[in-house]
């Protein structure tokens, strides 16, 4: 699930920016319901998030706050850091274009759908990772030698 909230939050084809109808009306985004949906698909718990905004909230307070149209933009930063996602998301995310970009996106001739596709090779990612371990390795032996020398230099000062 965090990978389809990942891919549908850096999507090129989805912008988060205000929709307008066919009327030439702005479409209302309503917040309140974002950070639900947002939440929901996190698997995050309404008393989860209240207990992540601290001790002035509790379920039913959230709960209230998913219901409202709009969420004042201080509340609503607090609400990106703790489900690590922009505010951006919750102020333009669209339901319906989400879904016309999805459907756009995958077609009935995709294979791979429901299928989670690694874009690297096993073997290349074990050997960047024995790199990386050997660069820490040296690392680590270089700052003990440097220790060692400091710590030599303080016995032979006194």
């Amino acid at each position: 699930m965090l990978i389809f909230i990942n891919n549908l939050l850096n999507n090129k084809n989805l912008k988060f920016e205000p929709m307008i109808n066919t009327s030439t009306m702005e479409k209302k985004v309503h917040e309140g319901r974002n950070v639900k949906r947002f939440r929901e698909m996190l698997g995050i718990k309404q008393e989860a998030l209240a207990y992540e905004l601290g001790d002035d909230w509790n379920q039913k307070k959230i709960s209230v706050l998913e219901q409202k149209e709009t969420i004042d933009a201080p509340l609503l930063r607090q609400i990106s850091d703790a489900l690590k996602i922009p505010v951006e998301a919750f102020q333009n995310f669209d339901e319906e274009h989400a879904i016309n970009v999805i459907a756009n996106t995958f077609t009935n001739s995709d294979s791979a759908v429901g299928f989670v596709i690694n874009n690297y090779n096993p073997i290349e990612k074990i050997v960047q990772l024995h790199e990386e371990k050997i660069a820490l390795y040296e690392r680590m032996l270089k700052e003990k030698d440097e220790m060692m020398q400091r710590l030599e230099r303080l016995i032979e000062g006194r």
